[in-house]
């Protein structure tokens, strides 16, 4: 059975146990959207409030109100060199916790681009580095998350790029954009004290492949 199918049947089976624990909701009915109104607009994202309407088991509606940041999708990257065996690390001002923090290569995709080449675009836009040719790199999809369900529908689609060999491109920063990066080993990854949640996916994800890699000599 193909995985797509495998994720239906648990959620069909699941969700029947779900609704069970109803309060009254209905939450196989889609959501409606009753209006939106934008009350704050920046130079990345807005801010809407918006006014739906839940569906009942009984036929009715329960009205809900929710404020949504509307945010483009972005790309994050975990860059492998394999040939030293070291990563890409990142420093920039991050205003959220209002410091500068240690991170990975991202950015937002532009309009009808693809994650893979939003994602090689905004690497070499920050870090300066590009794949040798098309055989030199090999890009691991590690999933696609929402950074917080409850306020924004902005979705991170997370890689890990491996390079066996990889050529230096001028770098293109936005106007008010500051990055410092640098290769680190493995050890100075894990040991440096990253909290981007979408980072942390990443390192696990390569963490894995790690173990399995030694296993598998051993």
């Amino acid at each position: 059975m193909k995985d797509t199918e495998t994720t239906e049947c648990i959620r069909k089976e699941v969700n029947a146990r779900l609704q069970e624990s109803t309060d009254g909701v209905d939450m196989e009915t889609p959501i409606r959207l009753v209006s939106s109104e934008t009350v704050y607009r920046g130079a990345i994202f807005r801010i809407d409030d918006r006014k739906l309407a839940l569906a009942k088991t009984d036929g009715g509606e329960v009205p809900v109100r929710r404020q949504i940041l509307v945010h483009p999708q972005a790309v994050v990257m975990l860059v492998h060199d394999e040939v030293q065996d070291k990563y890409l690390l990142e420093r920039e001002y991050r205003v959220g916790p209002n410091k500068f923090t240690y991170g990975f290569p991202a950015g937002l995709m532009e309009d009808g681009e693809k994650p893979e080449v939003s994602a090689l675009r905004e690497l070499q836009e920050e870090t300066g580095v590009a794949p040798k040719d098309k055989e030199s790199v090999r890009i691991e999809h590690v999933g696609d998350f929402y950074s917080s369900g409850g306020m924004t529908n902005e979705l991170a689609h997370i890689f890990v790029i491996h390079f066996s060999a990889w050529k230096r491109e001028p770098r293109h920063f936005d106007k008010d954009e500051h990055v410092q990066s640098t290769w680190v080993t493995w050890e100075e990854l894990t040991g440096i004290g990253i909290q981007a949640a979408d980072s942390t996916i990443a390192i696990q994800h390569e963490q894995i492949r790690r173990l399995r890699e030694r296993l598998g000599k051993n």
